[in-house]
């Protein structure tokens, strides 16, 4: 069975920092691309980062270029996306994803 466990989220002031796992079960993160969305309150969903496991490219979304970091663990079959200096704009639900299969939401609120 595939299986994305997000975890992560939380309460943050701006400026300050936060990581997301995504760890997953029934395939190998290194042989797919996984992505992180993200909705904001009255907002479409939009993508944020997505890594390919096994060419190692990567994208970010302009509004978080700079701050916001993807990576992989093969060992650990996790990715993860490190995120720093993170604004009020940042606050919404967070998602892990490899299509058709998503995790679960996790909140951050970024307070200003």
């Amino acid at each position: 069975e595939v299986q994305l466990q997000a975890s992560g989220g939380g309460l943050v002031q701006a400026g300050g920092s936060l990581r997301f796992s995504c760890a997953a079960s029934g395939f190998t993160v290194d042989d797919y691309a996984i992505g992180w969305f993200r909705q904001a309150p009255g907002k479409e969903r939009e993508g944020v980062s997505c890594i390919s496991g096994r060419d190692e490219s990567i994208y970010y979304a302009d509004p978080v270029k700079g701050r916001f970091t993807i990576s992989s663990d093969n060992t650990n079959n996790t990715v993860y996306l490190q995120m720093n200096n993170l604004k009020p704009e940042d606050t919404a639900v967070y998602y892990c994803a490899t299509s058709p299969y998503w995790g679960q939401g996790t909140l951050v609120t970024v307070s200003s």
